[in-house]
């Protein structure tokens, strides 16, 4: 396959997936009609909003794929790296917190939907916190072409 065919498909499949994110925001939609269970109506509300958010980001993609290419310099880069490194450690901050948090629920009688919000908690600070530092290997990645 050409780069171009290769850039095709994934424009594609972005446009597939945003169908299927589609389809489970519309989900959630009438999950959260049909119930009126607070912990259900939160876990269909988490999963709409980040359906929400994979539909932009696919968006994204494509876009960057048919409309304009995506450019990011170690200048931008370098710009606000103190402000990235700072959020890193607020990030590490908040998986401490629930860490600690999880061992004092953990096998608690009563504290099942507790232990179950903060394992949740803790895994999307986790993938914060992976964001963050992946952009350190964006920018090694810049360096070395440089």
């Amino acid at each position: 396959m050409t780069p171009k065919d290769i850039q095709q498909d994934v424009v594609t499949t972005m446009k597939q997936w945003q169908k299927i994110e589609d389809a489970g925001v519309l989900s959630t939609a009438q999950i959260m009609n049909k119930t009126q269970n607070p912990i259900i109506r939160l876990v269909a509300e988490i999963i709409q909003r980040d359906s929400q958010m994979h539909h932009r980001v696919q968006q994204f993609i494509a876009d960057s794929i048919d409309l304009k290419a995506i450019s990011l310099t170690p200048d931008e880069l370098a710009q606000i790296w103190d402000l990235i490194e700072n959020h890193i450690k607020i990030e590490q901050q908040t998986i401490d917190l629930a860490r600690q948090t999880l061992d004092w629920t953990k096998g608690q009688q009563g504290m099942i939907i507790q232990d179950y919000l903060i394992n949740y908690l803790l895994d999307d600070e986790q993938k914060h916190n992976d964001l963050l530092t992946r952009l350190d290997d964006i920018k090694r990645g810049m360096y070395k072409s440089v």
